[in-house]
């Protein structure tokens, strides 16, 4: 099975099945979506923001199946002609993290986080295009806070790039997934943006090719939401 560096999971041929599915998958989805592929037997995985893999499809980039972090990008993908109707597959929440030794924020004002960022800034995801980025602007102007703290981001091209720079100490503080938390032993979560606060994470999927209905089905199973919990990840749906 061939392999794209960095952008696939590549597996032993005994493992491999006789067509391994191209996924395109947003980046927050890196990690336990790899586990779920060596479990299913091989997937070609391609990640990246929400939006880009959505234009990437649009274009018509060869794929069996797509993963976003948002209805809205999916949607306009259905609305392009360039998928079927979608399902939702899993959901998250967002949280607020720091480097691994920062200590807890238990009040969240716009005062309290310039304090903490001390000049610095605070990594989030595009607020206009990416989906943990457009999650956090809407929380962030819920709260009244949007307006103080918008001067000071480091608005990233994914969730994973604001995820490093928290762990690489290059930005006090970072707005990201809850998993994305997890994934990285270099944060800690400071504080758990309130649920309600923003509208619901939801992870669309849908399948282009009979390939790729075969991954999905998968991915709606027993053996994938254990893993997708491990992850931190909750599975959202039953399947067809």
């Amino acid at each position: 099975m061939g392999c794209m560096l960095g952008l696939a999971t590549c597996l032993g041929a005994e493992a491999a099945r006789a067509e391994a599915p191209v996924v395109f998958a947003a980046a927050s989805l890196r990690g336990a979506l790899d586990a779920a592929a060596e479990a299913y037997g091989g997937a070609v995985l391609s990640y990246g923001g929400s939006g880009s893999m959505a234009r990437q499809v649009a274009q018509g980039a060869p794929s069996d199946l797509v993963m976003l972090a948002s209805e809205e990008w999916m949607e306009w993908l259905v609305t392009q002609g360039a998928v079927p109707e979608a399902r939702g597959l899993l959901s998250n929440s967002l949280v607020l993290i720091g480097p691994a030794g920062a200590a807890d924020m238990p009040e969240i004002s716009a005062e309290a986080v310039l304090a903490r960022l001390d000049g610095g800034r605070l990594a989030m995801g595009q607020s206009q295009s990416v989906p943990a980025g457009i999650y956090a602007r809407d929380w962030l102007e819920g709260a009244g806070l949007w307006e103080a703290l918008s001067p000071h981001l480091a608005e990233t091209e994914n969730v994973r790039v604001a995820l490093a720079f928290v762990a690489r100490e290059e930005a006090p503080l970072g707005i990201v997934y809850a998993t994305d938390a997890l994934a990285d032993p270099g944060v800690r979560v400071l504080y758990e943006v309130p649920e309600d606060s923003h509208a619901t994470i939801v992870y669309p999927a849908t399948a282009l090719t009979p390939v790729g209905e075969d991954f999905l089905s998968f991915l709606e199973g027993p053996e994938a939401k254990l893993i997708f919990e491990t992850y931190g990840f909750d599975l959202v749906a039953e399947g067809p």
